[in-house]
């Protein structure tokens, strides 16, 4: 129940519905009591008549008891009929205060996670599968839900309910409540045992659940792979492997309860039987009458459905504690890249590494040793390297994605730790490596950066990318949707709409990380082009595996294995005839060819 005591917080904000809905439900259990009081005075009543019938004769118990007796009975009739109605409403005005509660709760959680998430740094997606996300703020706020809602709905029901009941059952007969109620401590018992097994069980099929939707989500989205090497039959068995543990965890878990929901409902029927057995007696020597029998056997009735519950209730709980205990794993992981101030940065442009290190923290790989080199404002940077070389590290390090070991990130002259970050990246137009498309039209997706989308400027910066007339042959042009993560599109056409997306957002920094490896050299040279006109005056970084598409940055870096090599423009790399000239050479050798 610990992890459960993250939700206070939201029940504390929804008080009023909460004891609005406590006072509906003692209202509504208070004329719940009223048709059992009402049988035991039409059975007294009954009886009373039977007697005075050998009394007065039968002539006249005809005449006048019986006509007496269905005016009662009709009053009697009226009046439980309208207990009746009273604890329907207060039963509807029950629901609509608790269960709408538990929905605002559920809106409010989710939109928790969800800000959460988005607060959280890069390498917690890489050590989290998308599909374990999806079933914590799903699955898991669902089952918190349940918890709420209908089980703190049905715990007050059974409290106020025992408390009333057991009340009015004293004072009609305590020895006989006591007997009633010696079931009682044998279920509690129960209740605690089996409630611990039913949380380890609910642990399980969670954990077994959020596996299923991972592996679901990663055989979408690299659906074409899949295609591609005819694995299609290995995925489905998989998948029927996974499915069938979730099956028998599942079947495992339902055993459990079904044992247990049983066993409550026959310690119930046994206080029915103890109410009969005693009450008879207890009827024969007069200390109780008929009617009171038959109002004890509607009490326990009434306590029937309350109690039972308890096994779902609890197993409800269960499932809501195990839910969100792992949705606090989540929310309880912080964000080491945290906004420090919130005075307003306006971007020059000047980049600064001195004596940067940066060792990723779950490989322990050290991607950058050392690195030392300065970017006036407005000046242009090309980095150069082979593959696992620290080039993309440099444009994570520059976005602040991740904070430098060792050594400092200057930003115009500050430790960039020291900037309002939101600031500095909305300054920034920044072209990953890993190109991601939405599932959208391709006009929102260049668009995506800017608050207000202008037909006129997405056409200009698709022109400048070349990749307008790709567009205007799509059959809806740029009102195509690209489909999830763009798949719908070349490599190619996929990167010219990302840098698009980075001209249209017109940033005072442009940052390319490789985002040209996709397209043909002539079409590379004509969109470098185009942004060195656009970047003119603007700080940019460019980074890449060719040497072609950097040769004309200001300044040049070569990096191998995280260290800096070489540095200069590309004739003084070329006249120093090093690594650089080597590339550069081997590299028009293969175009040429």
């Amino acid at each position: 129940m610990k992890s459960l005591f993250a939700i206070n917080k939201y029940l504390i904000k929804y008080i009023w519905y909460l004891i609005g809905g406590t006072i509906f439900i003692a209202l509504s259990n208070l004329f719940a009591l009223y048709p059992a009081q009402i049988t035991r005075k039409t059975i007294d009543y009954i009886a009373i008549g039977l007697k005075q019938k050998n009394v007065v004769g039968e002539t006249v118990w005809q005449n006048e008891t019986i006509k007496e007796f269905t005016s009662q009975f009709l009053m009697l009739l009226a009046m439980v009929i309208g207990a009746t109605i009273l604890k329907g409403i207060f039963m509807f005005f029950m629901r609509q205060t608790i269960i709408v509660m538990s929905r605002r709760i559920e809106f409010e959680q989710k939109n928790e996670i969800y800000k959460h998430y988005q607060q959280l740094p890069q390498s917690f997606y890489k050590h989290n599968s998308t599909g374990d996300l999806m079933s914590r703020i799903s699955e898991d706020v669902g089952q918190v839900r349940m918890y709420t809602g209908p089980a703190i709905m049905y715990s007050l029901n059974l409290i106020i309910l025992f408390f009333v009941t057991i009340t009015a059952m004293v004072r009609v007969n305590s020895e006989l409540t006591l007997y009633v109620l010696l079931p009682l401590p044998l279920l509690s018992i129960s209740i605690y045992y089996v409630s611990d097994i039913i949380n380890k069980k609910s642990m399980k099929l969670q954990t077994q659940l959020s596996s299923i939707s991972t592996f679901v989500q990663e055989t979408f989205s690299g659906i074409r792979v899949i295609k591609g090497f005819n694995r299609e039959n290995v995925f489905h068995t998989n998948f029927s492997k996974s499915t069938r543990e979730y099956y028998e965890r599942s079947i495992d878990l339902v055993k459990t309860e079904a044992i247990f929901a049983p066993t409550i409902t026959l310690l119930i029927g046994l206080s029915t039987l103890i109410t009969i057995y005693i009450g008879g007696r207890q009827a024969i020597i007069g200390k109780i009458t008929i009617g009171n029998i038959a109002e004890f056997v509607m009490y326990v009735n009434m306590l029937t459905w309350p109690v039972t519950s308890i096994g779902w209730v609890t197993s409800v709980i269960q499932k809501a504690a195990a839910s969100q205990q792992r949705i606090n794993e989540f929310l309880n992981v912080k964000n080491d890249i945290v906004n420090v101030t919130s005075k307003p940065f306006e971007l020059k442009g000047n980049i600064e590494f001195r004596n940067v290190t940066f060792t990723y923290a779950n490989t322990n790989i050290t991607a950058i040793k050392n690195l030392s080199f300065k970017l006036d404002a407005g000046k242009s940077l090309g980095i150069i390297g082979n593959t696992g070389s620290g080039k993309s590290t440099i444009a994570a390090l520059i976005t602040r994605v991740y904070d430098a070991t060792e050594g400092e990130v200057l930003i115009d002259g500050i430790n960039i730790k020291e900037i309002n970050l939101d600031d500095f990246r909305k300054q920034i137009g920044y072209v990953p490596q890993d190109v991601f498309l939405f599932s959208d039209t391709v006009a929102n997706n260049i668009g995506f950066a800017a608050d207000e989308i202008k037909m006129n400027d997405i056409i200009e910066v698709a022109k400048l990318t070349d990749v307008h007339e790709n567009i205007t042959n799509f059959s809806k042009g740029y009102e195509t949707i690209v489909g999830e993560r763009g798949i719908t599109l070349s490599g190619g056409q996929k990167q010219r709409i990302s840098i698009a997306r980075a001209l249209l957002k017109n940033p005072k920094m442009y940052i390319f990380d490789d985002c040209l490896s996709a397209v043909d050299t002539v079409t590379e040279n004509h969109i470098l082009n185009n942004l060195e006109k656009q970047s003119l005056g603007k700080t940019s970084v460019l980074i890449s595996h060719r040497a072609s598409t950097i040769k004309n940055a200001e300044h040049i870096i070569v990096l191998e294995s995280g260290q800096l090599i070489e540095q200069g423009t590309h004739s003084e790399l070329m006249n120093y005839k090093g690594s650089y000239a080597s590339l550069f050479e081997k590299q028009q050798v293969v175009k040429s060819n």
